[in-house]
């Protein structure tokens, strides 16, 4: 709003408007009384964005005064849609004494609330990670730094400019901090915020970042050479503070992520693998959507978080294994041979296929339910850091440290070395228990300033205040029975309302009763409500005490959450430890519950799946067709032949997600699973447009196809399907084939590449490292029935037609397509012996058919009139 000079307004709006200034990028929540109220500019954006009243109230400046309001205590809800929007708001509350104020009330920002640093539970996605980014680029380099304010964890990494796609894809964030002047182009769902480059200044960064973590150098974090990450995350942690109005001390370090300890994936392979969303955005079903039966919010977002970063390091990845071999046994101290050792060798099957029997109780379960009741112990332990912790979320707190010490004893029967750490994680200091325990009531009120929050009990002067209100009752009642008996009134009644206080209530025909000391407070339609000196005093004594005990249990509250102050580092540890804990026992789960085996790993080079399935297709179909796979260093690639729908793209993903879940210590969909080092997962998958860019189909195809063919090394995971489709038929053959060449030649990753282009087969034939194989498929009577079986050879037809007619293409499309497919392979075969290689030789000719014979064909009786009926016949009959 174009504002005009400030000493043309009243006081209020001179207040509101200086305010504003400061916040002149964001929606102004400026308290008044109960209700948050919205003023010109931002009045008419709330009122559009919430769907709430726009008014006019008085004026300022001669010019009517837009408002919009929200309830003061309705307000996170529509804190949450803002924040949904995309939308920043600046909460400016009272914090002077309206009694003591000589003109408005001070009002400053308390907070500030933006997408990436939202930390109320009711504004927060539950089994979603909120992150705040920041990007910074210089030189060709690309800083990152990004930060979940909700647990603490700030990460920091220097890359590549061209990796952009993909680390947002990774991450996800909510809001996105970068420089004014940075040329950005990202087609990521998040808000932007632009900062001065001057945030980015690298001394700056550096000060700030040792005066966050205490120290003096980052030379402990391995980040102290680094330079445009510590410029983005000088900027983020900045900016973090500046939204918190306070310091956020839970943030205690910041760890530097390093690609090479992940297995790598590009946005595309992604999207293409539906991780945690499909390929139409939605969240089911998805590899997360099946996995994810934790019993803890904190256990969905490590889940997420794991599918998303797949480790490398074989030490982690074999003790993660091994617990979940150990939740799965159903003896106490079992441990099946070759247990052991995990690290690098192939072990037998029976070693780590689970071995349940029948009436045994596995360990898992026994962990879920003991972790059902626990709350969110990392986001509480954010919100006492930040000093915005409810009294439910204390108490909550409270209730679940209680029930560690049982879950500490089921654990203590399991030897794996992993669970036995996560175990110890979990012991809670006896002195936080017992502070929450003396200090916090059973069932605390939701909100502080409802009272009946601290425990009785606990200060003697809150105790005392408390029973001036609890005596009240007893008190009235006395009062009452006195009156009556002086007054000789007998329904007088002495009673309370938060309006009017304490009063005695007397009808109208009793008025000529009442003494003379009665003082005379409210007149309604039949009653006369009176006031005396001594129920006067006792007011003044009632509601003092309450507002002083209210007072007082802030105080006591405040003074908790200084003392909690120190636990934080040890709430961390206990939340990291319970959403392991999870994860690992819904690994167990699902694996007993969706027939997973345990994955082997080899220190050659070797993919070898038996019987290998897509757990989420699997889920969705009644009956799922398992395939084999065999990659090594003698047979890298297989080329894939077979119909659409036969299912290529659904094998060749099973395997990468195969290779995905063995990566983060999950048993696979498998009989069985040896992998050798794999170091990155590349698909090229699917035909889409990219028009916000100015991308074609083929364009989008290309550019994942140069990425595949620049990156991928001999330990690469290579999915392509259907290269080439976007173009002509002989470019697209020429450049499948090149592709499939240099992939072979060059790059020798284990390659899965389907095609139509029959003619890619013959690379058999000048590469052993090939091996042909193909989607089985039967003609019956004129349809096609897919086996879903993957065997060993090309294949011999394409069946086009056939899915074409499985599709619902008109029968008169599909013979008219039927006889241009054989002028086709008639010309084909006369300039080139081979013919037509999706099929075998051709066959003659099908007779021309009679037009009367596809006339009666093409009639539907049921659907003719009689009167059409009749002319149709006179049609059929000039035809004769």
């Amino acid at each position: 709003m174009n504002a005009p000079e400030k000493s043309s307004h009243t006081p209020m709006m001179q207040q509101y408007l200086r305010i504003k200034a400061e916040h002149n990028d964001k929606l102004l929540f400026y308290r008044m009384g109960d209700f948050y109220e919205l003023f010109h500019d931002d009045a008419v954006r709330a009122a559009k964005l919430l769907d709430i009243t726009l008014t006019q109230r008085g004026a300022s400046n001669g010019s009517p005064i837009k408002m919009a309001g929200v309830p003061y205590h309705a307000a996170e809800q529509y804190l949450a849609r803002l924040v949904k929007m995309g939308e920043s708001v600046a909460i400016c509350e009272q914090i002077g004494d309206p009694a003591t104020s000589k003109g408005p009330v001070e009002r400053k920002v308390v907070r500030i609330v933006t997408p990436g640093t939202v930390t109320d539970s009711a504004l927060l996605e539950e089994k979603r990670d909120n992150l705040l980014l920041a990007l910074h680029q210089r030189s060709g380099k690309l800083g990152l730094a990004w930060l979940n304010l909700a647990s603490g964890q700030f990460f920091v990494c220097e890359t590549a400019t061209d990796n952009l796609a993909a680390e947002l894809e990774r991450l996800q964030p909510s809001e996105i901090l970068h420089a004014e002047d940075a040329a950005l182009q990202a087609s990521i769902h998040a808000a932007f915020k632009t900062l001065p480059v001057w945030h980015f200044d690298l001394e700056t960064a550096r000060r700030g970042l040792c005066q966050q973590f205490a120290t003096i150098d980052l030379a402990g974090f391995g980040c102290d050479d680094y330079t445009v990450g510590l410029e983005a995350a000088g900027a983020l942690l900045g900016y973090a503070k500046l939204t918190q109005g306070q310091s956020i001390s839970h943030i205690r370090s910041v760890q530097v992520y390093s690609a090479d300890r992940y297995v790598r994936m590009d946005a595309a392979t992604r999207r293409n693998l539906e991780i945690t969303q499909t390929l139409r955005g939605e969240p089911a079903p998805t590899l997360l959507s099946l996995l994810d039966t934790c019993a803890t919010n904190m256990g969905s977002r490590l889940l997420a978080n794991w599918l998303h970063h797949p480790l490398r390091d074989r030490n982690v990845l074999g003790a993660r294994l091994e617990a979940v071999e150990q939740l799965l046994l159903p003896s106490p101290s079992g441990r099946g041979a070759g247990g052991e050792g995990r690290n690098g060798e192939v072990h037998t099957e029976s070693s780590l296929t689970p071995a349940l029997s029948q009436g045994a109780r596995e360990l898992y379960p026994q962990v879920h339910d003991q972790l059902k009741p626990s709350v969110d112990v990392e986001r509480i332990t954010a919100r006492i850091a930040l000093r915005s912790a409810r009294p439910r979320d204390l108490s909550g707190l409270r209730d679940t440290l209680l029930t560690l010490p049982q879950l500490h004893a089921a654990l203590a029967r399991c030897d794996a070395a992993l669970i036995q750490q996560l175990a110890d994680a979990l012991v809670a200091d006896h002195t936080l228990v017992e502070l929450l325990q003396k200090t916090i009531k059973p069932e605390p009120s939701s909100v502080l300033r409802e009272g009946s929050v601290i425990a009785d009990g606990f200060d003697p002067e809150l105790d005392e205040l408390r029973g001036i209100q609890t005596n009240c009752g007893d008190f009235l009642m006395e009062l009452e029975l006195r009156e009556r008996a002086r007054t000789g009134i007998d329904k007088l009644k002495v009673e309370y309302n938060r309006v009017h206080g304490f009063y005695i209530e007397v009808s109208f025909a009793n008025a000529d009763k009442v003494p003379d000391d009665y003082r005379r407070r409210q007149t309604l339609k039949n009653v006369e409500r009176y006031i005396t000196p001594e129920l006067k005093a006792f007011e003044d004594k009632a509601l003092s005490a309450n507002d002083r005990a209210l007072a007082r249990e802030k105080f006591l509250y405040e003074q908790l959450l200084d003392q909690l102050a120190p636990f934080i580092p040890q709430l961390q540890r206990i939340a990291a430890a319970i959403a392991e804990l999870d994860v690992l026992a819904t690994f167990a789960e699902r694996a007993a519950t969706l027939n997973f085996s345990a994955p082997q790993f080899a220190d050659d080079a070797q993919i070898n799946i038996v019987k290998g399935r897509h757990p989420v297709v699997e889920a969705q179909v009644d009956q799922f067709t398992p395939n084999d796979t065999t990659l090594n260093d003698a047979r890298r690639t297989l080329l894939i032949t077979g119909p659409n729908m036969g299912g290529k793209s659904t094998y060749m993903r099973q395997v990468a997600i195969i290779a995905l879940l063995a990566h983060v210590g999950c048993f696979v969909p498998a009989q069985e699973a040896v992998l050798g080092e794999i170091d990155q997962i590349f698909t090229r998958i699917g035909a889409s447009d990219d028009l916000a860019s100015g991308r074609s189909t083929f364009m989008v195809e290309m550019t994942e196809a140069a990425n595949i063919l620049h990156n991928a090394t001999d330990k690469s995971l290579v999915l392509v399907d259907e290269i080439g489709r976007g173009t002509s038929t002989f470019d697209g053959l020429a450049l499948a084939y090149a592709i499939a060449r240099h992939l072979l030649e060059l790059n020798r990753s284990y390659t899965l590449f389907a095609t139509h282009y029959f003619e890619l087969t013959r690379l058999a034939e000048e590469f052993k490292q090939l091996a042909n194989v193909h989607l089985a498929a039967i003609e019956h009577q004129h349809s096609i029935v897919f086996l879903h079986s993957v065997n060993e050879g090309a294949a011999s037809q394409s069946y086009g037609l056939q899915v074409a007619a499985l599709a619902g293409v008109p029968n008169s499309v599909i013979r008219s397509a039927k006889k241009q497919l054989v002028k086709l392979e008639q010309n084909s075969a006369a300039q080139n012996p081979q013919g037509d290689l999706f099929t075998a030789a051709p066959e003659a000719p099908e007779p021309e058919e009679h037009p009367l014979l596809s006339a009666l064909r093409d009639l539907q009786p049921d659907e003719m009139s009689p009167k059409e009926a009749l002319e149709r016949i006179y049609q059929l009959k000039k035809m004769v």
